[in-house]
């Protein structure tokens, strides 16, 4: 028969931010019942070994006490031989606001399936259930539910629509794959292609969910539209969590989780978008974006995913790459930005870019394949060291884009590329081989446009980024950020002190022997501060040697620093002033509105 899988999670103290969480099992496996819990969550490319936050773990069958054994960092085993149904209680601590893990206090409490519901081994491909309940001890406090995943309908107690109660899932995949948001969130709702949708956004904030929801519909629909109709999904939440200071995003089957700066929301009267917000527009276009590349259409390292260690693939430059230059192009084609601040933000990225000398020693594709190791756990030497497969990724998918269009005379463009993606692989389920992107590259431009391809993500050469604009009538120039000469640094503050974040290969600070973590003292004599430092340095030429003494630790030292021009690595992009009508057409429909 069938395994039978039930949960009951409760905030059970929210003040001392602890879940508490009961597991039924109505079949266990008779050998030995094994329980798990995740180690990484998918979209998240770090072993976090989520089972250290279970503060306690029991079993019964009936009145009687199991012994539980641990046979790892997260796996359980309970005892052989049982024929009655089981009943698993365990405590999870819940205190890391972001998108990854889970959070509880008095104002909310936010979790992903991956911290909180153990895995029934043997039960997985069977329907799990999930009666999520009232916080214990804030009974008036006016708490509502917000998830994509679905009400159990038709079960005794199912939930109503952000209410408490019963939900269902498919499996345990599912499971895991629609976070939970509760708490006194704001709450807007629209339609998208005749989807549902819901945007609940949790902290103090002054959002005009008007303005908001105006903007999110045309961005949605110009995605679905991208792949077809109809969407991949029956409903979708954008659960946002508002907070003095923060960024990210983490996407899932049918919903995102957000946090943002409050300051980065809308407000009531704003007339034009202010920078904070058009890079929030932007997170919920690359995480809606997802929807279909890397939810749907994976590589085939994640299918089936194995969330018990790391899952390799060289193949996150296209799921995030790809991904993040949709991002910002969706906001141009929806509408919600002009092509002048398009371009922008196409500058911002190839600035970052060529900013970090890793770019030259570590592959896009060597960066995915990494991202465990170095992309997720990076230190004060990593500008030196890796690329991202973000930003870079994003330029590779910009060059392809581009010389589709050019090659194929606006026949063929990556939408075509990432529309053959979604038919041979998002609705079938098939991952995506290593080698898939480039196979389905020639096809769509030959042979030697997948060896191209190849070359942009295997090598370590400067991106072709002149040419490939050029043939679209675009111009790329670069300056110097600033007149002031350079230390080559990135520089932290600490109260007034000033300490070196990162040291730059090739810059004065390094051949004068600095290093990350030195905290700059004077430059000539002057003390240094977080207010002055760039002041010091307009007063000085490139060229000038100067005297800088440093902490090191508790050891103060002496360095004498040569003086570097600034860097001309910031990038500017423009139309050009003269441009074929090929060019100008081409461009047109690249950037071109979606009806």
């Amino acid at each position: 028969m069938p395994c039978s899988v039930r949960f009951t999670i409760q905030a059970a103290q929210p003040a001392a931010h602890l879940f508490d969480i009961t597991l039924r099992i109505e079949r266990p496996d008779p050998a030995g019942q094994i329980l798990s819990l995740p180690a990484w969550i998918p979209g998240s490319y770090m072993i976090r070994e989520f089972a250290k936050n279970i503060v306690s773990l029991s079993a019964k069958a009936g009145a009687r006490h199991l012994a539980v054994v641990k046979q790892d960092k997260h796996t359980w085993v309970l005892p052989a031989g049982l024929d009655e149904p089981v009943t698993v209680n365990y405590t999870v601590y819940a205190w890391d606001l972001s998108v990854r893990t889970a959070h509880l206090d008095q104002t909310h409490g936010f979790f992903n399936g991956t911290s909180v519901f153990l895995k029934v081994h043997g039960c997985e491909a069977q329907p799990h259930f999930v009666d999520i309940r009232p916080p214990r001890g804030l009974k008036d406090a006016g708490w509502r539910v917000a998830t994509s995943l679905p009400e159990a309908t038709g079960e005794a107690g199912a939930a109503e629509r952000y209410g408490f109660g019963l939900y269902r899932a498919g499996d345990y995949d599912e499971l895991i794959d629609h976070p939970v948001e509760m708490g006194t969130f704001s709450l807007a709702e629209f339609d998208a292609c005749g989807v549902p949708h819901a945007v609940a956004i949790t902290g103090r904030h002054d959002c005009d969910m008007t303005r908001l929801v105006g903007d999110l519909k045309p961005i949605c629909e110009a995605q679905i539209r991208l792949f077809g109709e109809p969407a991949p999904m029956d409903r979708y939440v954008f659960l946002t969590m508002a907070v003095g200071d923060g960024y990210g995003g983490l996407e899932h089957r049918a919903s995102t989780a957000l946090l943002c700066s409050r300051n980065d929301l809308p407000y009531a009267g704003m007339d034009e978008a202010t920078e904070g917000y058009r890079q929030f527009l932007g997170l919920c276009s690359h995480e809606y974006f997802h929807t279909w590349n890397v939810k749907r259409i994976k590589p085939a390292a994640f299918v089936p995913y194995d969330l018990t260690q790391e899952g390799y693939t060289r193949l996150l430059w296209a799921f995030e790459g790809f991904t993040s230059y949709y991002d910002d192009l969706m906001l141009v084609r929806s509408g919600r930005i002009t092509e002048k601040d398009y371009l922008a933000l196409l500058s911002k990225t190839i600035t970052q870019v060529h900013k970090g000398s890793g770019r030259r020693k570590q592959s896009v594709a060597e960066s995915s394949f990494e991202a465990w190791t170095k992309y997720y756990r990076q230190d004060e030497n990593s500008p030196n060291a890796i690329v991202s497969y973000y930003t870079k990724g994003s330029l590779v998918a910009l060059l392809l884009d581009l010389r589709l269009r050019a090659d194929s005379k606006g026949a063929r463009s990556l939408d075509d590329l990432m529309r053959g993606l979604w038919q041979r692989h998002g609705l079938t389920g098939v991952g995506v081989d290593e080698d898939g992107i480039f196979a389905l590259a020639a096809e769509l431009g030959g042979p030697a446009l997948g060896r191209w391809l190849r070359d942009l993500v295997e090598g370590t050469d400067e991106l072709p980024l002149e040419a490939g604009l050029k043939r679209l009538g675009l111009t790329l120039t670069w300056e110097a950020p600033n007149s002031n000469p350079s230390l080559g640094v990135r520089t932290t503050a600490e109260g007034d002190a000033v300490k070196l974040a990162n040291v730059y290969d090739g810059g004065a600070a390094r051949a004068a022997g600095l290093s990350a973590g030195d905290v700059l003292i004077a430059l000539d004599g002057i003390r240094i501060t977080s207010a002055n430092l760039d002041k010091l340095l307009a007063r000085r030429l490139a060229g000038e040697t100067v005297r800088v003494h440093a902490f090191r630790r508790d050891e103060l030292m002496e360095f004498e620093v040569e003086l570097q021009a600034a860097p001309v690595d910031t990038a500017k992009l423009a139309f050009a002033e003269r441009s074929s009508g090929q060019a100008k057409a081409l461009r047109g429909a690249w950037l071109a509105t979606v009806a």
